[in-house]
């Protein structure tokens, strides 16, 4: 009989550490959503643009492009200037870039000077 008490209160001990610490992670996730929005809205509110660095082997190819999404339409530019910490194949990143009037250095890129990049967190 004992042991059936002890078997009950630890059954019941253990599905409510379980509900307890489940509120909390989202509680967390909403917080940490929030913070997120919050931050691509200043981002972009500063000018800085969202893209995906993407790599490729290809020859002939650009060894390395940004690929973001503008007004719905699906952009690849090629950054001169790219320094070897961001050139990590599906690295998301914060940039700001100037145009440049120079031939593509691969057809499916356009070049790009970046003014300022960082790593999105």
């Amino acid at each position: 009989m004992k042991i059936l008490k002890t078997s009950f209160v630890l059954c019941i001990l253990l599905a409510t550490s379980c509900c307890t610490s489940s509120k909390t992670s989202k509680n967390d996730m909403s917080t940490e959503s929030n913070e997120t929005m919050a931050n691509s809205k200043k981002m972009m509110a500063d000018g800085f643009t969202l893209g995906t660095v993407v790599a490729s082997t290809v020859e002939g190819d650009c060894p390395y492009v940004i690929s973001s999404e503008i007004d719905g339409n699906k952009v690849l530019y090629d950054p001169i200037n790219l320094d070897d910490t961001y050139k990590k194949d599906g690295m998301k990143v914060w940039y700001k870039y100037n145009g440049l009037r120079m031939m593509n250095r691969c057809e499916k890129a356009n070049p790009v000077s970046l003014s300022e990049i960082q790593e999105m967190k």
